[in-house]
């Protein structure tokens, strides 16, 4: 099991995604570190390219500089290395391993994000397996191939709405292109939290950056009544 008792609670107001491809010049472990003292509340390793070994050498760092931080800490889509490194949990896609067998392998604590890109693959989720989901791509973004074009706000109303329809407190976080200038639109759309890369690891100053990100969705969350 990924977990121990000593988890810290799923906040998904604000994911700080750390990518080597999209680090902007950032050592990883402290660009999760700035993240976290700017106000992420749950930081993602996505590493698509390095061997298995430096990438779950990677998470132990990360984990180990998140330690003083109330942060949840996932990998994209390896289980294994999530396994490895003693994350807390995982974020996967449609085409990785399926929600069913992370959870069997994961355990009952691990928390387990889920990509969601369409109504049909929210009616279709696994709502009981899975803690959240990202829904998107909101915008169109550089940090990773979009196979389909953005959904904009108002189609990730509509998916949003899916997922609310079956359980309406479910934690649903926005993904894809998203930066100061937009987030509040996608928290106005329905959104508890956003995801981010570039917004972060192209900045200057990491941890400024995640306040007013945090600042902005905390902003509209208060709006809503949240």
């Amino acid at each position: 099991m990924v977990l121990t008792a000593m988890r810290p609670p799923l906040d998904p107001r604000l994911n700080a995604i750390v990518d080597p491809e999209r680090a902007g010049g950032h050592d990883l472990p402290d660009l999760a570190r700035a993240a976290a003292m700017g106000g992420a509340t749950l930081v993602q390793l996505r590493d698509k390219k390095s061997d298995t070994r430096a990438i779950v050498e990677g998470a132990r760092a990360i984990k180990a500089v998140l330690a003083p931080f109330n942060v949840v800490f996932v990998v994209n889509d390896r289980i294994d290395v999530a396994l490895a490194a003693g994350a807390h949990g995982v974020h996967i896609g449609p085409d990785d391993m399926a929600p069913e067998d992370a959870r069997r392998l994961l355990g009952p604590d691990a928390i387990i994000g889920l990509s969601v890109k369409s109504v049909a693959e929210a009616e279709a989720a696994p709502v009981n397996l899975i803690d959240y989901a990202g829904v998107g791509g909101v915008y169109a973004t550089l940090s990773k191939e979009q196979k389909a074009p953005p959904i904009g706000t108002d189609g990730f109303a509509r998916v949003a709405g899916a997922l609310r329809r079956r359980v309406p407190t479910f934690p649903i976080v926005g993904i894809a292109g998203i930066d100061a200038g937009n987030a509040g639109a996608v928290i106005a759309a329905g959104a508890d939290g956003i995801a981010v890369i570039s917004a972060l690891s192209g900045a200057h100053d990491v941890a400024a950056a995640a306040r007013t990100l945090r600042e902005i969705v905390d902003g509209m969350l208060a709006k809503r009544g949240t």
